[in-house]
């Protein structure tokens, strides 16, 4: 029984060598097939690093306050327009009984059509002008989002020498990557570092 427990510790031992021999010799690997060759012979590391847009997404705060902001305005819209919706509906009725109780005379139900189409028309503008507001709020919020985010990788990058940094998802062109060069919860945190530090500024 002491020669099995003892054959089982060995195994483990050279198991874990080997598990550590793979991971630090793919590693190798992967810098020596990153080795770019100058014209005129000289070698140079070519390095990158991706990172993933949906954690980095899910996990900047700056992010989330963004999404929140834009679902406030989104919310503040719908409330608006459907209380809208809610008065020309009323109006409606209000002209569909008056002309159905016979006191409407032909010149009334003709400006009731015209405040009605009048109405339609406004509510159609009303609801054109706030979707183009969202459209706009939207594409500046992912503007100052990725501004934040080139301005970080600028500085992370001063000490790091990755020639190219990619953002990833799931499904989108890359269909196999490496840990070893994976920066996302780098980026995560040191974005999130300078997200509060600028709240506090302004607070």
């Amino acid at each position: 029984m002491k020669h099995i427990s003892t054959l089982l510790s060995a195994l483990a031992l050279i198991a874990v060598s080997v598990l550590f021999y793979l991971h630090f010799s793919h590693t190798e690997q992967i810098k020596k097939q990153l080795a770019v060759t100058r014209p005129g012979g000289d070698s140079i590391n070519f390095r990158v690093a991706y990172f993933d847009i949906d954690s980095l997404q899910r996990n900047y705060n700056s992010f989330k306050d963004a999404e929140e902001r834009l679902k406030t305005k989104e919310d503040a819209v719908k409330k608006e327009l459907n209380s809208m919706n809610n008065r020309n509906q009323s109006r409606l009725r209000e002209l569909q009984t008056k002309e159905q109780g016979g006191g409407m005379s032909q010149a009334e139900a003709d400006a009731a059509q015209r405040e009605l189409a009048q109405r339609q028309t406004e509510f159609q503008q009303r609801e054109l002008e706030h979707d183009q507001s969202l459209k706009m709020l939207q594409m500046q919020l992912m503007s100052e989002l990725q501004k934040d985010v080139e301005d970080f990788l600028k500085k992370y990058n001063q000490n790091k020498g990755y020639a190219y940094i990619f953002s990833y998802r799931p499904g989108e062109f890359i269909y196999y990557k490496d840990t070893v060069l994976d920066i996302t919860n780098e980026m995560i945190k040191g974005l999130n570092a300078e997200y509060e530090a600028r709240k506090k500024t302004k607070n």
